[in-house]
């Protein structure tokens, strides 16, 4: 009798385990943080290419998209690579050369036709606001025919909200900081390159400049370094009107191959994406070598449109 009951209680104090196995609640699987990515959209320069359009590069970030420059096709190339055609979260502009805001008009009306409804932000160096009044100016009757007449499209959906920057954080919200580098780009008073850290990810583009020292201290440990270049090799006095200046044009304007490689070397980036490229005839394999021989022994990549990273 002893052993019969000794069975029984090991039988029943299973079916208690059992049970209250059965009643304790499933562990809920925790939603992964959204991985922020990179796509090229634009990688071209102002030499009209059907391969490549006007600079500009996407961040994204689950629903959100953050948008860097708006050359020509921006518009064309945010539908390319599948991302919102309704206006980005934010925008930030390098410089005004026009190859980088040639695309504002586009990005700023075809956004409200396709359905944005609240003002867009846009964020760059000073004359960004003059440039975008003059913009809205002079679609004025647009506006107003999209608006009265039987489109009915939403009223004031075209507007935009623009900040002009200065160097450091100049947005911080859910989990995205983007950070102005002040950079130097010839003759131009402004010049900015942009860090965004955001998704676990670091990316920074350099926009038009030389060689900057803000933008290698800006640009320590991160995982892709976008950036401008020319062939180093391959800069000499070019036959035309005005070419006996060329040479020095980009070392006041751009950063060669050479100087990319050391910049990314001293700043320990992970990852060099060359982009908005002056080839001067010059391959991709020769860039890369470029790159190489300024010190940089990571992964290169001459970015192509709609690349993503």
């Amino acid at each position: 009798m002893t052993a019969l009951r000794a069975v029984i209680r090991a039988i029943a104090l299973c079916w208690s385990v059992a049970a209250a196995a059965q009643a304790q609640p499933q562990a809920q699987a925790q939603p992964q943080a959204p991985r922020a990515e990179l796509v090229l959209l634009g990688t071209g320069m102002p030499r009209p290419n059907p391969e490549a359009s006007g600079p500009a590069t996407a961040v994204v970030l689950g629903d959100r998209l953050f948008l860097l420059d708006a050359g020509p096709g921006v518009m064309r190339q945010l539908a390319a690579a599948g991302l919102s055609i309704k206006g980005a979260t934010a925008v930030f502009v390098t410089h005004l050369h026009s190859d980088h805001t040639l695309g504002l008009p586009d990005l700023i009306f075809t956004s409200w036709v396709m359905g944005r409804q609240k003002p867009m932000a846009l964020y760059g160096p000073h004359g960004l606001r003059a440039m975008t009044n003059h913009i809205t100016a002079a679609w004025r009757e647009d506006i107003s025919i999209r608006t009265d007449g039987l489109e009915r499209e939403v009223v004031g959906g075209w507007k935009v909200k623009v900040r002009e920057i200065a160097a450091g954080v100049v947005y911080d919200s859910g989990g995205v900081r983007v950070t102005a580098i002040p950079v130097d780009h010839g003759d131009w008073k402004e010049a900015y390159g942009y860090r965004i850290d955001a998704g676990g990810r670091s990316f920074v583009i350099s926009g038009d400049t030389r060689s900057s020292a803000a933008l290698r201290a800006a640009a320590r440990g991160a995982d892709v370094l976008v950036h401008e270049a020319y062939p180093e090799l391959r800069l000499a006095p070019e036959d035309r009107p005005g070419g006996e200046n060329w040479p020095a044009y980009m070392k006041a304007f751009h950063t060669s191959d050479v100087e990319v490689g050391a910049l990314a070397a001293a700043a320990g980036v992970k990852q060099v994406v060359l982009h908005h490229l002056v080839r001067m005839n010059g391959t991709d394999e020769e860039l890369i070598a470029g790159v190489r021989r300024g010190g940089f022994k990571g992964p290169v990549v001459v970015g192509k449109d709609l690349q993503r990273f």
